[in-house]
């Protein structure tokens, strides 16, 4: 009997150091990629070994594109879940002028799921002659190796804008303005989530924290507003954050005032959206 517990004792031991074993030989496998995201390009960073693999939840557009990105050993196809990342999109127009867009890089070098989450605002749609590219930098932080990946993306135009450009009335600074939330628009109160950039040159986009805005949404084929609605105030790095309340489904005007100091910088800003 004795013998009998030691060689069941053995087995299980086995049984746990091979499982064990396999765990650490696939670990790709603790970092499944979500199935609501899908892959929208992938390309390699040949100076740090690394395969770049970038994901969205949906096609991207002109607006804010929230990115996640995932990196693999280009040897062993390993995932890396330490590494610094950058990002610079850029677009080459007919001619050969290029100018990049607004963008947000990682802010976690070592995230708990896998990926890591950046965003584009994508201030124009592809077209004959007009192309885009993402340049992803990868800084392994275990090897110490760098190096690029420059990925060809698609970028559409959606049928309801997400972004605006304004140039403001009080200092003349240009800005982006785009919607973050809400994706899909519900009847009732909604996160409302905007970013704000602002143009220094072709390639220098950065966030905008010092203004005040005010929403007025309004159902102009009806003829009224709505109660319930929060001004958005700022967050962080351009985020302004508050609600919105659509009362009925149908089509909605969302109005924007944008103040700096006290001073209104654009009353112009509105976005439109379907409530189904």
């Amino acid at each position: 009997m004795k013998n009998y517990f030691m060689a069941a004792t053995a087995v299980v031991l086995s049984a746990i150091i091979l499982s064990s074993c396999k765990k650490e030989n696939n670990p790709n496998k603790q970092y499944p990629i979500p199935t609501n995201l899908k892959m929208m390009a992938s390309g390699y960073a040949a100076g740090a070994a690394t395969r770049v693999e970038v994901y969205a939840a949906d096609s991207f557009f002109t607006g804010y594109n929230a990115l996640f990105i995932a990196l693999y050993d280009s040897a062993t196809n390993e995932r890396q879940v330490d590494a610094d990342i950058e990002l610079l999109p850029m677009m080459t127009m007919m001619g050969g002028m290029e100018h990049s867009s607004p963008f947000e890089n990682a802010t976690n070098s070592k995230p708990t799921d896998g990926l890591f989450e950046c965003a584009v605002v994508y201030s124009m749609p592809s077209s004959t002659g007009n192309t885009w590219k993402l340049n992803v930098v990868v800084k392994n932080n275990k090897t110490g190796l760098q190096g690029t990946a420059s990925l060809d993306v698609d970028v559409a135009q959606p049928a309801l804008s997400r972004l605006k450009s304004i140039t403001t009335l009080n200092d003349g600074t240009k800005l982006f303005v785009s919607v973050v939330k809400p994706f899909v628009p519900i009847v009732g109160v909604n996160d409302f989530e905007i970013a704000i950039h602002k143009k220094v040159s072709m390639t220098s986009f950065p966030a905008a924290d010092n203004y005040t805005v005010t929403v007025d949404p309004q159902m102009l084929s009806m003829g009224h507003g709505s109660p319930l609605n929060e001004n958005p105030v700022i967050d962080k790095n351009g985020h302004y954050k508050g609600k919105l309340n659509f009362t009925m489904s149908g089509d909605w005007r969302i109005f924007l005032t944008l103040s700096n100091n006290g001073t209104v910088a654009d009353s112009t800003l509105y976005f439109d959206v379907i409530i189904p």
